[in-house]
């Protein structure tokens, strides 16, 4: 995992912030991981601080933090957004520059797609009877997972997958073989975790909270 200061120095990023007459206040950015598939990046803007968003794949965000914020796109049309803890919003393949317009450090996982994704319409496939789908599309299938504390989920199915963790807990998944595995996720934590058909148990006396972006 590395830390490192987001000045995005690639022609088209510089060049938009330049024609925006933006100030050159960057946030920090936080790669997570990166496979053949997608890049999981953390980002955090104090309130004002801009960030060029290169815009080369679309993505997912998920919102950890914040309050307000403003996409400011190279043909001048502008998205607000209003910051939900949790929520899971569609990007497009487009730069823009993304600036904090709230009162609160804006903190966010960006999900980029390094891949064309599929026709393939997977809907509730497999799933929990608890997950909630948030949407799917060409690129991903995201939905919310929450599991009660000391709640046990059905047999269910995930293919490989971020997980974006709002509320953690310890968990055991016991797999079809009747064998056990031992997992813990931390509030605040991104990972990859493989495809699994399991039934899972939360251990922990606190509700599990997590986003899944199965990627296509």
């Amino acid at each position: 995992m590395r830390l490192k200061i987001v000045i995005r120095i690639a022609v088209l990023g510089s060049g938009l912030l330049l024609a925006m007459g933006c100030v050159r206040s960057f946030g920090e950015t936080k790669e997570d991981f990166k496979n053949d598939k997608v890049v999981a990046s953390e980002e955090t803007l104090a309130p004002g601080e801009h960030e060029a968003v290169a815009g080369n794949h679309s993505s997912v965000v998920v919102y950890f933090a914040g309050h307000e914020a403003q996409l400011k796109f190279a043909d001048g049309k502008t998205k607000r957004e209003s910051i939900v803890r949790g929520e899971a919003l569609r990007e497009p393949a487009e730069a823009a520059v993304l600036t904090n317009t709230g009162r609160e450090p804006l903190h966010l996982v960006r999900i980029e797609f390094l891949t064309a994704g599929s026709s393939e319409m997977w809907g509730r496939d497999g799933f929990a009877p608890a997950s909630q789908m948030v949407f799917e599309d060409q690129y991903s299938r995201t939905y919310n997972i929450r599991v009660a504390a000391h709640a046990w989920e059905p047999l269910h199915s995930h293919r490989g997958r971020v997980v974006v963790c709002l509320s953690g807990a310890s968990l055991e998944h016991i797999l079809p073989d009747g064998s056990v595995q031992p997992t813990t996720l931390k509030t605040g934590e991104v990972s990859w975790r493989q495809a699994q058909t399991h039934k899972g148990h939360n251990l922990s006396d606190t509700d599990l909270w997590v986003v899944a972006v199965e990627p296509k």
